[in-house]
């Protein structure tokens, strides 16, 4: 099955996320869902930034946490949020939650904070990984993938794992990654969003 087209409102701006495909590898194929989701691979990587006043207005993802906190993406309002759709059994969510960890410890105090959304059957699974990796972040538990069917229609296929939103400082959509992300490609989408907030990166 072929990505969903997107809307032209969701046109590709600049390749802010490419990357050498050589290197990545494995890394940009998803992983298909299993039900009730569906099976449905990627058809490969869809990387796009959205320009200023482009901007669609996140959904305010909520819910609650592997560890049963209850969670609102508005409750990080005034930062950017990296959003990432993962699951244990997904090879490439594996390869890439060490960058998303860099992104967490690295960025926070810089006004970032990356917030998960499990879309394990088993919290317990979920539960694992996350200690496994020693992730810094909440993740929503969402076995039945509800919340990826808030996104706008066709800015990212919600039946394939991993994804990536990133959430600008008034709560709205800035970027969107198929496939595993990495702290280089998230530092280039983050960093134009924390000058435009007035929050100036320190060197990394």
């Amino acid at each position: 099955m072929t990505t969903p087209r997107r809307p032209r409102r969701f046109r590709r701006t600049s390749l802010v996320w490419a990357g050498s495909a050589a290197a990545l590898g494995a890394m940009v194929a998803g992983c298909s869902t299993p039900a009730p989701i569906g099976d449905t691979t990627s058809s490969g990587p869809l990387s796009q930034t959205l320009k200023e006043g482009e901007r669609p207005p996140a959904p305010d993802f909520s819910g609650t946490t592997l560890e049963g906190r209850t969670v609102h993406l508005s409750d990080y309002r005034g930062r950017v949020v990296v959003v990432n759709a993962w699951a244990s059994w997904c090879g490439p969510c594996r390869i890439e939650a060490p960058e998303l960890k860099k992104i967490q410890q690295r960025w926070r105090s810089r006004g970032v904070q990356v917030l998960g959304i499990d879309h394990d059957n088993n919290r317990a699974d979920a539960l694992a990984f996350q200690h496994d990796h020693h992730l810094g972040y909440p993740s929503l538990h969402d076995p039945s993938g509800r919340q990826a069917l808030k996104l706008p229609h066709g800015l990212v296929n919600p039946q394939s794992l991993p994804f990536t939103i990133v959430v600008d400082g008034e709560g709205k959509i800035a970027a969107a990654q198929m496939g595993a992300v990495t702290e280089t490609a998230l530092k280039k989408a983050i960093t134009p969003l924390l000058r435009t907030a007035g929050k100036t990166p320190a060197a990394s």
